[in-house]
């Protein structure tokens, strides 16, 4: 509450901010996380399956990142995350039933596609919505709450969901939905921002859509900071979410807890993380001002690196390790859309954000299925280890070749590109 009061003072809009912390608080996935690798084994796949559900998600990522970035530029943000939170929650209650490979494959689509259409729109939203305050230097600090509500609802949640897991795998998955599908009530009642509403998006056509995409990505302040985070930091932290349940349960079960207590276990592990990513999130502004951007990109993924490669010496090194990836991903993703909106334009601005995605989702398809086929030779701890080596010298390689991330501001205040840029 004191939070929202400081942003009302500060000229913030306090109510729609307030309609979107409670649309962050029904994001359900943390009822279904401790527990959701467990349940594909439970159902027969193998890890290269695993990995291959993660590669189906990822080219639905590719395909449809740019045609839902659109839309959603042309049919507004909050359409488009209704679309996508509907689409969500039909999936959520498909996997609950699903028993085999083929129609998890089919599901992952369409969860894809649900996350095509919030992925771009949700930041857009907020972002033109701080716009219309001339506020948008509090985006970092306004999504980091927003996270920290997600993630903080997230520990019960987690619990909860390890809790149900126990007695059958499925029931996280139901009530994961039920949670979600609350966001589309929260979503009826948000306005478009004045900024977006302004552009004349109706007037976007797909040519100048795909001319605005191609500027921002071979922007000289944005491109290696596209390959440093979106690419190589991405597509190994992400590794991490797949094949923490298999480690975590090889780590406990070595120190002798019963397998009936690893999912509560999970649980209680996940709620762990979430409210220390709850708090570093709420303070993601604080971490903007007194760390600054380009101090945080450059030493983040070497600390990862380093400690993904140290785990599989220590295997108990995994449980602090995931605490510290899961804790920092929701901070740096919201310092990420910072540096990005403030370099972008309104018009177009979600397909930016999903060009971004899409991106990324093209370059972790490798690291899935090599992740895969590694964990299954040899084991999970191993391939996160390879693949900290490759965050290492990466990294090391962008940072030799240009400067990722500066702490400059652009120049123009709400667009980011320089009024010379024509598209």
């Amino acid at each position: 509450m004191r939070a929202l009061t400081n942003e009302k003072a500060s000229g913030l809009p306090a109510g729609r901010i307030l309609k979107y912390y409670l649309y962050k608080a029904t994001k359900g996935v943390e009822f279904y996380r401790p527990i959701m690798y467990l349940f594909f084994l439970a159902q027969g796949l193998s890890f290269t399956e695993i990995a291959i559900l993660e590669v189906i998600y990822n080219l639905t990522t590719l395909l449809g990142e740019i045609p839902t970035g659109y839309i959603g530029d042309r049919i507004g943000r909050r359409q488009s995350l209704l679309v996508g939170t509907t689409l969500i929650t039909v999936t959520l209650v498909g996997i609950g039933f699903a028993d085999s490979f083929l129609p998890l494959a089919g599901l992952y689509v369409l969860w894809s596609m649900g996350y095509n259409f919030r992925s771009g729109s949700e930041d857009a939203w907020l972002y033109d919505t701080l716009s219309d305050e001339d506020s948008t230097d509090n985006f970092a600090h306004i999504r980091g709450r927003g996270e920290a509500v997600s993630m903080a609802v997230g520990v019960g949640a987690a619990v909860l969901g390890g809790y149900l897991g126990s007695i059958d795998l499925s029931y996280p998955w139901f009530v994961a939905a039920g949670v979600t599908g609350m966001g589309i009530i929260v979503l009826l009642t948000l306005d478009e921002p004045e900024s977006f509403e302004q552009e004349e998006s109706d007037e976007l056509s797909l040519r100048q859509t795909v001319g605005i995409v191609s500027d921002v990505l071979g922007h000289p302040t944005l491109r290696a900071f596209l390959l440093y985070y979106y690419v190589l930091y991405a597509a190994v932290s992400y590794l991490v979410f797949i094949f923490f349940q298999p480690v975590f349960q090889t780590v406990v079960l070595d120190f002798g807890v019963s397998q009936s207590l690893v999912e509560s276990l999970l649980g209680w592990f996940y709620a762990a993380y979430s409210l220390v990513g709850a708090l570093l999130s709420y303070y993601t502004g604080a971490i903007k001002r007194v760390v600054g951007l380009q101090t945080w990109f450059v030493v983040l993924p070497f600390a990862v690196g380093t400690t993904l490669v140290a785990m599989y010496f220590v295997p108990i090194l995994a449980l602090p390790t995931f605490l510290l990836i899961r804790g920092l991903s929701d901070v740096t993703r919201s310092l990420a859309g910072q540096y990005i909106n403030d370099r972008i334009d309104s018009l177009g601005r979600a397909t930016v954000l999903s060009a971004m995605a899409m991106v990324s989702g093209l370059a972790v398809i490798p690291f899935q299925l090599g992740s895969g086929l590694i964990s299954d030779t040899v084991s999970p701890l191993f391939a996160l280890g390879v693949g900290g080596i490759v965050l290492l010298i990466g990294s090391t390689v962008i940072l030799l070749w240009e400067t990722p991330v500066t702490d400059e501001q652009p120049d123009t205040r709400s667009g980011g590109r320089h009024q010379e840029e024509q598209v």
